[in-house]
């Protein structure tokens, strides 16, 4: 299994803290955020990606699907700042190779007054580089 976490969430991690002050960053599910914007960056899959098997005993490419999910509990804009800051992550995202392959709103059912935003993204990858998938 190619383990490339720490090369997708900790350089979008600090983007986004860089860029959206007061954002906190967790690389975990997290059901109930303590804090807002809430932004969760996780490794969803990682599978052998079967198109490019080999006669080796070894994996060498790897497929990953990061989901994203944004939540904002603003009293108004809160829509808005989802969709700015999982805009910022997208364009991260695809000058890495990866391809959105979903984004929609999630109904938050514990609290509605909670908006959640969620992508996912996929890619190939033999460890080091990102393949986009066609």
């Amino acid at each position: 299994m190619n383990d490339v976490e720490g090369y997708v969430f900790t350089p979008i991690a600090e983007a986004v803290r860089a860029e959206f002050t007061g954002a906190y960053v967790t690389g975990e599910y997290v059901n109930e955020p303590a804090r807002f914007p809430h932004v969760s960056i996780v490794e969803a899959d990682n599978y052998t990606s079967t198109r490019r098997l080999d006669n080796s005993d070894t994996e060498k490419y790897s497929t990953v699907m990061y989901q994203i999910d944004v939540y904002s509990n603003k009293k108004a804009g809160k829509k808005k700042e989802c969709k700015d800051i999982l805009n910022f992550i997208d364009r991260m995202m695809y000058a890495r190779n990866f391809t959105r392959i979903s984004k929609s709103p999630v109904p938050n059912m514990f609290d509605g007054s909670i908006y959640r935003l969620t992508a996912r993204y996929r890619a190939e990858t033999d460890g080091e580089a990102f393949y986009r998938i066609l």
